[in-house]
């Protein structure tokens, strides 16, 4: 059973090579990070979750650069987006950044994805959101043929690339697994195309059972389930491992270092009391 951490990295939060030691150091399995390249002050799109817009979300690190400061000090840690905004990002130079995470991991790097949800935020990158799970879709597929061939081009309506070399390759064969974030109808197809699994979050575990019987029958069997527990949800751990789940992430507030240390004992003791 996969016991990790979500969280949002910032600069008012615990630093990334403390945090990277100290998940480790407690056993804990794996460390996803959340992305957002920037806040339009317009703030348009609604917050999801209801309320205001909580604060972490306007100064998250870059998470590859981050991933990597974490590699440098661990040696055993996954280390996950979650989610990469890939419709905000350029196919090769992100096809570059997860390769190269995984190569000075040794192999550790997991590429969790998603279509995103700031309508104002993707535009500014140039991507019309009514046409964004068609740009995700051909940027994985393109990312996948560039880390896979020696000579890779893609074209697709949207992406473009003409035959190239483009280096390092993954160490994982394929390619580091792909976790598919999301809930439309799109996503458990995704996830049957390129998916190593679904990162879940927002559901409880009587709504999770029939979901992931949808899953499996769109997908697949072998296809894997990684909970995103909530705060309020971590009373729920065991109702949620009696599921047919890889794991859970317990969300990790963006507070200071002393502060985040016992939250970590904690995590670290929910987890050690149920391998």
């Amino acid at each position: 059973m996969h016991f990790g951490v979500s969280t949002f990295v910032t600069d008012e939060g615990i630093a990334p090579v403390a945090l990277g030691r100290a998940l480790e150091e407690r056993g804990l399995d794996s460390l996803f990070l959340a992305e957002h390249t920037h806040i339009p002050a317009s703030r348009e799109t609604p917050y999801p979750a209801g309320g205001e817009l909580p604060r972490m979300y306007y100064g998250t690190l870059d998470p590859f650069l981050t991933l990597a400061a974490v590699a440098a000090v661990t040696s055993r840690l996954r280390l996950g987006t979650g989610i990469a905004l890939v419709v905000e990002r350029d196919p090769i130079t992100t096809a570059k950044e997860v390769a190269t995470l995984d190569l000075i991991s040794g192999g550790r790097a997991d590429f969790g994805i998603g279509a995103g949800w700031n309508l104002e935020e993707m535009r500014n990158h140039g991507t019309d959101p009514h046409t964004r799970g068609q740009l995700l879709d051909e940027r994985v597929r393109a990312m996948r043929e560039l880390w896979t061939k020696e000579v890779a081009s893609f074209d697709g309506e949207l992406v473009r690339i003409e035959p190239s070399y483009c280096w390092p390759k993954p160490v994982q064969q394929p390619h580091p697994p792909i976790w598919v974030g999301g809930n439309s109808p799109r996503t458990f197809r995704r996830i049957a195309e390129y998916g190593v699994g679904w990162l879940v979050v927002g559901l409880s575990p009587g709504q999770l059972v029939q979901r992931i019987a949808e899953l499996r029958e769109v997908a697949g069997p072998e296809k894997q389930v990684l909970v995103y527990l909530t705060r309020h949800q971590e009373e729920q751990v065991d109702e949620f491992l009696k599921l047919d789940v890889a794991g859970v992430l317990f969300q990790l507030p963006t507070v200071p270092e002393e502060q985040t240390m016992p939250l970590l004992d904690r995590f670290a003791e929910l987890a050690a009391a149920r391998r």
